[in-house]
């Protein structure tokens, strides 16, 4: 059995982490948990955001000698439950901060929430609804 608390670190190629930092930082009000573009032969670019002092993180990679494309489909969703729809000035901040609104491709997304591409193509979900 896994322990409920457990961190969690989800990690994700990227092609650019500074707008992945406007995205995630600037739009979304994540928190730079560290980061390094040394440009060391054989090590990664490496951006972490997340809630300060939270349980889980983003790892955001660039391996600038052998770049990878991201390849998101329409169902790799992050999805915040906030309980209450969003606010306008957070997708606001969003779509200034070089995030598109989308339509889901699940249409209970659009029902329940509004969904945003990250400059990467990869959909945040800000749900209306709860977890639990």
């Amino acid at each position: 059995m896994i322990d409920p608390t457990v961190h969690v670190r989800l990690a994700r190629p990227s092609r650019d982490l500074a707008a992945a930092e406007r995205f995630y930082v600037d739009g979304l009000g994540l928190d730079v948990l560290w980061q390094t573009t040394e440009r060391v032969p054989g090590k990664h670019d490496l951006l972490m955001v997340g809630p300060k002092d939270g349980a889980w993180h983003f790892e955001l990679t660039r391996d600038p000698e052998h770049p990878l494309e991201p390849t998101p489909t329409v169902d790799d969703l992050f999805v915040l439950y906030l309980g209450a729809p969003a606010d306008a000035s957070l997708i606001d901040r969003l779509t200034a901060s070089g995030g598109t609104r989308v339509p889901a491709h699940n249409p209970y997304w659009d029902e329940h929430g509004v969904t945003v591409a990250d400059p990467d193509g990869y959909r945040l979900v800000l749900s209306s609804r709860t977890w639990g």
